[in-house]
């Protein structure tokens, strides 16, 4: 395991590498890593000769009342399971590092990062969108791999690429989850054992949604109902529920083709995601 905290000198041991025909594989994370991580490390892993981990907090993608100070971080815990999982490098730069000063260039999908998450984070997917780009340059990475549970993330990241003609093909994989359902995040240490078994209303709710789709029920009106009841009860507090394309994430009155079911609610002071695609 090697680790990088300066852009230069990574730089430089990766040109090495693809100039003697490595592939590289890359992962791009905020750290305190979980099995979700890791199973998109070792996706990388199998289908690329070097696998690249970035962990970075980046200050860009969040707004001024949210948890950058408190998110979690232990880059010694993210070492080892980096290197469990078939990490060959970690790049960990500072902010400064990153976001030099007198920095003043920054990145907007239009349309993908106005709604869902985008819509109560302003901002956050310009953040987002730049930090990704900037890394895709560090490290040039033939593939690299995001999770379904940001699957927003990954349309913005991949509608990116598209636009600017970048080379780096974006491989998106499946939720991991807890063996009750929830999906795993960094941010599920914050929850106290009460809000953490309240938690588990939103795959619940989107196993229900499956359910009244494989019935035969189209409306999505009914079927958004049904989530936001079922949400309602546990005593938290709903950002969205919606039901879009999966592919433009604009809203549906029938669910037909490939949708998208995304949620996201804040239980006590943390606020969770999840969603599923379907396809009919």
């Amino acid at each position: 395991m090697i680790i990088f905290n300066k852009i230069d000198e990574i730089k430089l041991y990766l040109r090495k590498q693809q100039n003697a025909g490595q592939t590289i594989g890359f992962v791009p994370t905020m750290g305190y890593l979980h099995e979700g991580h890791q199973s998109l490390i070792r996706k990388a892993a199998e289908e690329n000769d070097i696998t690249v981990v970035s962990i970075f907090v980046n200050p860009t993608q969040f707004g001024p009342s949210e948890d950058l100070a408190k998110y979690p971080r232990d880059l010694k815990r993210d070492e080892i399971k980096a290197k469990e999982a078939g990490a060959h490098i970690i790049f960990h730069p500072d902010d400064k590092e990153m976001y030099p000063e007198g920095y003043k260039t920054y990145i907007e999908v239009e349309e993908l990062s106005d709604v869902l998450c985008g819509a109560s984070r302003k901002g956050h997917f310009k953040g987002v969108a730049t930090v990704v780009a900037k890394l895709f340059n560090i490290v040039h990475p033939d593939k690299a791999y995001f999770g379904q549970k940001d699957a927003q993330q990954a349309l913005v990241i991949k509608q990116m690429v598209k636009d600017l003609n970048m080379d780096t093909e974006i491989v998106v994989c499946p939720i991991i989850r807890e063996e009750d359902g929830l999906a795993k995040s960094s941010r599920n240490v914050y929850l106290s054992e009460d809000e953490r078994k309240r938690s588990l209303v939103l795959s619940k709710s989107l196993r229900r949604a499956q359910e009244l789709i494989e019935q035969g029920i189209t409306d999505a009106k009914i079927i958004r109902s049904e989530i936001v009841g079922m949400i309602e009860k546990e005593n938290v507090i709903i950002d969205y529920v919606e039901i879009v394309s999966a592919d433009t994430l604009k809203q549906v009155d029938k669910i037909e083709g490939k949708i998208l079911i995304a949620l996201a609610v804040k239980v006590g002071n943390t606020r969770l995601i999840d969603n599923i695609i379907l396809e009919r």
